[in-house]
């Protein structure tokens, strides 16, 4: 059985720094695709970014995070997000998503792309 499960969420100000990480158990394939997604009240579910772990691409879901944002895999069944000069805008629940299949021959961004996923860490950040 995979459990995923994410940390590092909090509240922070405009301009301010928060580290995500996100551990899988239960993982049975060490090529996989983790990512993380963001989700606010009444929008859909957003990539955000994603990297699989037989590579050192990474893979941004939107412009707005480039640079600012950065994914790194720390081994075969974790993975961070570093989130520099964040703002108001980047408030959501951020979710950790795994597949099986690795992140160049999926649809990285598209959520129907990944099998589990972890309950979410919520990031606020304030103006």
């Amino acid at each position: 059985q995979v459990r995923v499960v994410e940390s590092g969420g909090g509240s922070v100000q405009a301009g301010g720094s928060l580290r995500l990480s996100c551990a899988a158990s239960g993982i049975t394939d060490s090529r996989n695709c983790m990512a993380w997604f963001r989700q606010v009240p009444g929008k859909e579910r957003e990539g955000v970014a994603a990297m699989s772990s037989t590579s050192t691409w990474q893979y941004y879901g939107d412009s707005s995070v480039k640079g600012r944002f950065t994914v790194s895999r720390d081994s075969d069944t974790s993975v961070r997000l570093q989130m520099n000069a964040l703002k108001p805008e980047d408030t959501g629940m951020y979710y950790c998503a795994v597949s099986y299949q690795l992140c160049a021959v999926i649809s990285h961004s598209n959520p129907n792309a990944y099998s589990y996923w972890g309950q979410g860490t919520q990031v606020t950040v304030s103006s």
